[in-house]
């Protein structure tokens, strides 16, 4: 009995800080809009973050896309072949799983890892060393000088680097179905622009965007909420970065499965 009490005590324990933790996410998220609303955007830093944040992180995006899509160009003309005896809709198969995808998903984990982490880590390294203090002291709030342009620079930037990471995708696919299995090009650009929709695009630009905002949004609140000094930041990062991709993963189910029930893709 007594074992009993205290797993309730620990799980009610847990259960008040999740929902502690949520409701500070959507104090943040709310302080957020406020600022951007009021129209108080720190321009050249938020171009500057939008440099960081996609510029430098596209040549590991377009490593990881272009070898997706040839990868799946590979196992579809290897399936189809078995098949049918032929490969047959690998330009159908590539361009519709990144698109919907793999396109936005692998982009928001390459960004969580390199964006997100570099986000909670400096946040926290702040928040630790009561530069966060020293800007309230100064009269400058820190969701609206910190959070606002790394919100709006990730909003921005991850479904831009989707657009790209599909285009890439598309073209590893493409050489593995035009160098390996011989497949003319037409074919393999018909069976794309014949079969995929404008709608499938905005599919996945619609995952991209809610991504974006677990991604900042997660980061910036444990970085805000970092304590404990240079291990603290380390365990912050760390926890920002797996919560994000988890969150991803997650979420990725239930909006296909929303987008899909309102025929979007």
């Amino acid at each position: 009995m007594e074992n009993l009490h205290k797993l309730i005590d620990i799980f009610g324990k847990k259960v008040v800080e999740v929902s502690t933790a949520f409701g500070e996410i959507a104090m943040l998220i709310s302080q957020i809009f406020y600022w951007i609303s009021k129209g108080l955007i720190d321009v050249k830093n938020t171009v500057q973050l939008m440099v960081e944040m996609g510029v430098r992180s596209f040549p590991v995006i377009a490593l990881t896309s272009v070898f997706t899509g040839m990868v799946l160009a590979l196992q579809t003309a290897d399936s189809s072949s078995s098949i049918f005896n032929e490969p047959l809709y690998i330009g159908t198969v590539v361009g519709y799983s990144l698109v919907k995808e793999l396109g936005p998903v692998l982009t928001a984990i390459v960004v969580s890892g390199r964006v997100g982490a570099a986000i909670a880590a400096e946040l926290g390294t702040m928040k630790v060393t009561e530069q966060l203090d020293a800007l309230y002291t100064l009269g400058t709030n820190p969701v609206r000088y910190l959070a606002v342009p790394r919100f709006i620079a990730c909003m921005l930037m991850v479904p831009l680097l989707t657009v790209l990471a599909n285009v890439i995708g598309i073209l590893g696919g493409l050489f593995v179905t035009v160098y390996q299995y011989h497949v003319p090009s037409s074919v393999y650009w018909s069976d794309i622009l014949d079969y995929m929709k404008t709608d499938s695009l905005f599919h996945g630009l619609i995952k991209s965007l809610f991504f974006a905002a677990i991604i900042v949004t997660v980061s910036c609140y444990k970085g805000f909420n970092c304590e404990g000094g240079a291990e603290g930041v380390g365990k912050a990062t760390t926890s920002a970065v797996m919560i994000s991709m988890v969150s991803i993963l997650i979420s990725d189910y239930f909006l296909s499965a929303i987008l899909v029930a309102f025929n979007i893709g």
